[in-house]
């Protein structure tokens, strides 16, 4: 664990969270700031900096993460009708916390992302 992350503190239970979906690898938890009626981040429990620092290593995890996204957006009835999915890289990216997750933004129509 990174003493500084906030999901990590998530994921050792000293922070409180929504969760709504845990396994072994992953653990998924509503936004606090949702974007969204349906915002849900999905996270590995082993702290991963960013998807720019993975490596081959991490491809069993990751694969694991990504297939867990699909079975949360399923569980929360919003997969028929469709949801977003993103993963925000450093700065740039619009990455404020330094582990990577994966956002699940889903509930109403999302138009087409505009980057201004």
């Amino acid at each position: 664990m990174s003493d500084a992350c906030i999901f990590c503190k998530i994921v050792a239970g000293t922070i409180p969270a929504k969760l709504l979906y845990e396994d072994e690898q992953v653990v998924a938890f509503a936004d606090i700031a949702p974007q969204a009626p349906v915002h849900v981040l999905v996270i590995p429990r082993r702290h991963l900096a960013s998807l720019d620092g993975l490596t081959e290593a991490d491809r069993p995890l990751v694969g694991h993460l990504l297939e867990r996204v699909a079975h949360v957006a399923r569980l929360l009835g919003v997969a028929e009708a469709g949801y977003r999915t993103i993963i925000n890289t450093h700065h740039d990216g619009g990455q404020e916390v330094y582990h990577i997750h994966v956002h699940i933004l889903a509930g109403k129509r999302i138009g087409p992302m505009v980057v201004r």
